[in-house]
């Protein structure tokens, strides 16, 4: 184990954190707030730890994937413990369990919150808490990658560990060129849906806060009722932007390259397409009767829906009140998820078509043991190693799963409650059904529950492995 790496790149993670931090402290000289000086504080801090850790460089710079991995899921906690004192110093959240859990909702981008009155927040915190959803959406090491070489080669590594589906490629033959592309695409939306919500009438502190929530598919609201005071056309924009960024970002790559037939290619945008569609169908006659008109069940259908399927958590009505076959519909959506190499979080799209292609697979086999046949997707066969890792990835996945659910069941809330906060948890959703469906919160839950909800955030946001390495003793032996 290289230690002295693991220390250095922490530190730089440090560094970071620190410049993150001012951007809410000028938000609250903006508007004159005191809070901006516990971020400052807070920023000073993690300067000092940052300078501190990387004041001594590694002698052997090189990153393996055991160190790669423990890097990824020590760093997300660190950002966390950090990104969480704010909130205590302010005193809007004195709690620091709470806080902790309200900041690592935010950075995996679940959206889950302790909060009962949002709107108490001073604009500091309010900026904070959705910010930390664009930094953790597109990723942090992808962010430093994008700014600074860093290691040099061995950092593919560090993407690997920290970007969502079952496998990570270069868009370009350069690591740093691949995290440009990426920021400027991920900026590219922000920029756009911020722009047009501003020109629909949102305030620009609203609409920047509310493009965070969307393109980092976080999904922390900044009123009670999340996104229902709203007018329709803003919820419109909203739903567009979570489909947008719950969409595979090689395929912008490739629009932007001019190759619309290699970009059409993609199975699994067709399938994400798909889904949202055919729930979309079935949700829309099964609650007609509940609105007006056809045009607001559209509206409220679409918008709950993108915001499940991507993960995103906003809310425009009370979808806990909808009949069980809608509830039904949106509970597989949860399981589903985005597309791989986005913001979304849940299994994957490319993961549940791999995992289906390889039972079609395995049928054929043996109706047919003379054939070889060979998992394909967008065109190319899938390799075995990534069929392998898809495997492990789902076993891993429902054992998690089904401990938590188990461990936090002891509290004794009913099933759909326990069950649905884990499942939001875990594929970094937000809301769920019962008492933490969208009207709710996670607040009534103990502080056992609590730390298993965000371990369960922090290893749906990573991808289940680096959490798993980083609990691992023998990984921390020296060889």
């Amino acid at each position: 184990m290289n230690y002295s790496i693991i220390r250095y790149v922490v530190g730089w993670v440090l560094k970071f954190e620190a410049g993150f931090l001012c951007l809410p402290a000028l938000v609250g000289l903006f508007y004159l707030e005191q809070d901006s000086l516990f971020y400052l504080l807070t920023a000073a801090a993690c300067l000092a730890g940052g300078f501190f850790l990387t004041l001594k460089k590694p002698v052997n710079r090189m990153l393996y994937p055991r160190e790669g991995f423990i890097i990824v899921a020590l760093s997300w906690i660190v950002l966390s413990l950090f990104g969480a004192i704010p909130f205590v110093l302010t005193g809007d959240i004195p709690s620091y369990i709470d806080a902790l859990f309200e900041t690592i909702s935010g950075f995996t981008t679940t959206g889950a919150s302790i909060l009962t009155n949002v709107e108490a927040l001073s604009y500091t915190n309010l900026f904070w808490r959705s910010f930390t959803h664009w930094i953790g959406g597109m990723g942090v090491f992808v962010f430093i990658l994008a700014i600074t070489p860093l290691l040099g080669g061995s950092t593919m590594t560090l993407m690997k560990a920290e970007s969502p589906g079952p496998s990570v490629d270069k868009l370009v033959p350069r690591l740093k060129d691949t995290s440009k592309i990426l920021y400027m695409i991920y900026i590219a939306l922000t920029l756009v849906e911020a722009l047009l919500l501003l020109c629909f009438g949102m305030s620009p502190f609203d609409a920047f806060c509310t493009s965070f929530g969307t393109t980092g598919t976080g999904g922390f609201g900044i009123k009670n009722d999340s996104m229902a005071g709203y007018a329709p056309a803003i919820q419109n924009i909203v739903t567009i932007f979570m489909i947008l960024s719950g969409i595979n970002y090689s395929v912008y790559f490739l629009l932007l390259r001019r190759k619309l037939k290699q970009a059409l290619c993609f199975e699994e945008l067709w399938w994400y397409l798909g889904f949202i569609a055919a729930t979309g169908g079935i949700i829309f006659f099964n609650i007609r009767h509940l609105f007006s008109t056809s045009g607001e069940v559209l509206r409220h259908t679409f918008f709950q829906i993108g915001s499940i399927i991507t993960t995103t958590g906003f809310a425009t009505t009370d979808f806990n009140l909808w009949p069980q076959l809608s509830k039904n519909c949106l509970i597989l959506l949860m399981f589903i998820g985005a597309c791989a190499g986005s913001t979304g979080g849940g299994i994957k799209v490319s993961r549940i078509l791999i995992l289906l292609k390889s039972i079609k697979k395995e049928l054929t086999s043996i109706a047919h043991p003379q054939v070889v046949t060979k998992v394909r997707l967008n065109g190319h066969s899938v390799a075995h190693e990534v069929v392998r890792s898809t495997n492990v990835f789902m076993t891993v996945y429902l054992i998690i799963l089904f401990i938590s659910v188990l461990l936090v069941s002891i509290e004794g809330y009913d099933f759909t409650t326990g069950f649905t906060a884990v499942v939001a948890a875990l594929n970094n959703i937000g809301p769920g059904l019962e008492l933490v469906g969208p009207t709710g919160n996670f607040a009534f839950f103990s502080v056992f529950s609590k730390l298993i909800l965000m371990l369960d955030m922090l290893a749906g946001r990573l991808e289940l492995i680096p959490m798993l390495v980083l609990l691992t003793p023998s990984c921390w032996k020296k060889h």
